[in-house]
């Protein structure tokens, strides 16, 4: 199938709303997310698609033909969105949140907390199946949970590698602007008294924008402007030279641990009703880092109905495996995504490290 690898850039600021519900005089605040989630750029795609291939937006059948529904995505794959700086010689450098297992180093570094067995007869923990804890060196705090941290993609290899790194903050990539507004009368469209609000803009630095692989899809221009996020903002694409994936290791190593380059959804929150569906062989989850988790919905646009809201982990997230024989990823996962949802477009990206006691 046709791939295109998409440089999205902004016309003006952003704005990706996160799950929370807004609407003037329920909460006056709303929070954007950067990047969006691939659900976000699932549906700008899906919407430039109809129209290149001239679909008629109230014709819901023809809608579901071409492009699927909310839920059912066809032929489409998506990889991304991932932030990405375009240097001035056109070479893209791609970013990712710092893992939730990085403790300090130094001033300014990070490097990856030291995982030890534990007894059950010495530690007591809410998760009676993990028999591993993540000790963190003495008198240090794990991370907050921090939009600011970045690494750069070779930095994260050397972090999974083991070696310390000195993250990015987000105002390097993209700065935050706040803006006020009030709430209209639908009927009258004049303010509606005592009912102000705020939004909160995303403002990408000079060359920042975000990469996206598109599958599936054909008949596109080389460039063009979407429809992208709220408020019916915009983005510039281009399409550029793909940026290779890593590609996990055949089989896995024993002891492996996955960092979720995007959100996962689990059946069961945290976790999936069983890890071993998604490999050939048995692993055991050993440890976890995670930061909170962050609830996502959305709108169908062929049913004309909203999508259910769904509590997603984080990208950053760190699961720590073990395997008791020769561990593979199953043949039949869609972009050997771990996520009991989305993964055909993009959620549960993982990239594979090795790890030791």
């Amino acid at each position: 199938m046709t791939t295109m690898n998409l440089f999205l850039s902004p016309v003006d600021v952003w704005l990706f709303r996160d799950g929370r519900p807004f609407d003037a005089g329920d909460d006056h605040y709303a929070r954007s997310l950067f990047p969006p989630y691939p659900s976000v750029i699932q549906g700008a795609i899906r919407s430039y698609h109809l129209a290149v291939k001239g679909i008629d937006p109230s014709d819901k059948q023809a809608i579901a033909q071409v492009v699927g529904t909310g839920n059912t995505f066809g032929n489409l794959r998506l990889r991304g969105p991932f932030i990405v700086r375009r240097w001035p010689d056109g070479q893209i450098t791609r970013y990712f949140p710092i893992p939730a297992d990085a403790v300090p180093y130094g001033e300014r570094n990070v490097q990856v907390a030291q995982l030890r067995s534990i007894s059950e007869d010495r530690v007591m923990t809410s998760v009676d199946e993990l028999l591993s804890l993540l000790l963190f060196p003495h008198d240090v705090e794990p991370l907050k949970s921090d939009r600011g941290s970045w690494l750069i993609e070779q930095q994260l290899y050397d972090y999974l590698d083991g070696q310390p790194v000195e993250p990015l903050h987000a105002h390097d990539l993209f700065l935050l602007e706040h803006r006020y507004g009030v709430g209209i009368e639908t009927h009258t469209r004049t303010a509606r008294e005592g009912l102000l609000y705020a939004a909160e803009f995303i403002r990408p630095q000079e060359g920042v924008g975000l990469y996206v692989e598109v599958t599936g899809y054909d008949g596109w221009p080389p460039r063009g402007v979407v429809r992208f996020g709220g408020e019916s903002r915009v983005a510039r694409f281009e399409q550029v030279e793909r940026i290779t994936w890593p590609v996990p290791p055949d089989p896995l190593p024993q002891r492996f641990k996955l960092y979720f380059a995007s959100p996962a959804y689990f059946a069961k929150g945290w976790q999936p009703d069983d890890w071993n569906k998604f490999f050939y062989g048995t692993v055991k989850l050993k440890a976890v880092a995670l930061k909170h988790y962050e609830i996502r919905g959305g709108f169908d646009l062929a049913t004309g109905e909203q999508k259910p809201a769904r509590r997603f982990v984080p990208a950053g997230s760190v699961y720590y495996f073990e395997g008791n024989s020769e561990v593979r990823f199953r043949s039949d996962l869609i972009q050997h995504a771990i996520t009991d949802y989305g993964a055909e477009i993009g959620f549960g990206q993982v990239i594979v490290a090795e790890w030791s006691l």
